[in-house]
């Protein structure tokens, strides 16, 4: 199970301040991997990957890669596996961490190239993975940064009991991203909200919070446009306040899967700003009747 691969190691990629990105190769690289998995999700995480798969899906076209210091620390990995979608050859981003202490170094965001520059040489040009649809800064990096769309939503992917203290009691819904590579804008976008039109006839907010709690309202029904609000940070009020966090839950799931039933796409996350909450925007064709 653990014998060496004939192949040779993909090239590592170098980076500013002693940073060095390559794919791991020594079980003790690999236990690191486990032992950040716990840092990150905590100990109880039900989902946790094994050393064995971190090192056996590299035999199959999976990559497993990390970013270290220049004293060979591991400061965040990344993790998936090749298969087939259609019987065509797309990848499974399903790991992606970086440390605390380590982060505002856009690791994340080069981890994810270099897995993306990987999985091309074997002839992958698209790359899926999920996320939280509740955390706005990954949100951001997904869809604003990196370009990916959203391909489906679905309620409750992992279970409601995956012992992650990132996770805590909440139904573990999930946007599936979807990369494709030969198209996705993969330029830095300016960090401030973009430009929108005023709020008109055509677009309409999907929820409301009111003393602490977020509800679903009913926007109107020829809008064009909906924008469907998140909560700025929802990791601290799930700490502060579960009931909330689960209202939340609801109500996006809610306002999100009605519209996408109806034909509507996301089409830009906007970060919000001191007055108004981050928010998906989800827009309708005109030329096809909702």
């Amino acid at each position: 199970m653990h014998e060496s691969s004939l192949a040779p190691a993909p090239r590592p990629r170098y980076e500013a301040d002693g940073i060095v990105i390559r794919t791991l190769t020594t079980n003790d690289e690999y236990d690191e991997a486990v032992a950040l998995q716990d840092e990150i999700w905590g100990a109880g995480f039900t989902d946790r990957v094994p050393a064995s798969i971190l090192r056996v899906g590299q035999k199959v076209g999976g990559i497993t890669a990390a970013a270290f210091d220049a004293q060979g620390r591991m400061l965040g990995f990344v993790f998936g596996l090749t298969g087939l979608r259609d019987g065509r050859p797309v990848h499974w981003s399903d790991m992606l961490a970086v440390r605390e202490d380590a982060r505002g170094k856009q690791l994340g965001e080069k981890l994810k190239n270099y897995q993306r520059d990987l999985v091309r040489d074997v002839g992958v040009e698209t790359m899926y993975w999920t996320f939280d649809p509740l955390v706005a800064r990954n949100a951001h990096f997904n869809l604003n940064r990196l370009g990916a769309r959203i391909a489906e939503y679905i309620p409750n992917f992992y279970g409601s009991n995956t012992g992650s203290i990132l996770h805590g009691a909440l139904p573990t819904d999930r946007f599936v991203a979807e990369w494709h590579f030969a198209s996705a804008n993969r330029q830095a976008r300016d960090a401030a909200p973009p430009q929108r039109e005023q709020p008109a006839a055509d677009v309409a907010r999907t929820a409301v919070v009111e003393n602490g709690r977020v509800r679903v309202v009913e926007p109107l029904p020829k809008a064009t446009r909906v924008l469907v609000p998140v909560p700025r940070d929802i990791e601290a009020l799930l700490g502060a306040n579960q009931d909330a966090a689960l209202a939340w839950r609801l109500a996006t799931r809610e306002a999100i899967l009605h519209y996408l039933a109806l034909g509507y796409q996301v089409t830009a996350f906007d970060r919000g700003s001191e007055t108004e909450l981050p928010a998906y925007e989800l827009t309708h064709s005109p030329s096809r009747p909702a």
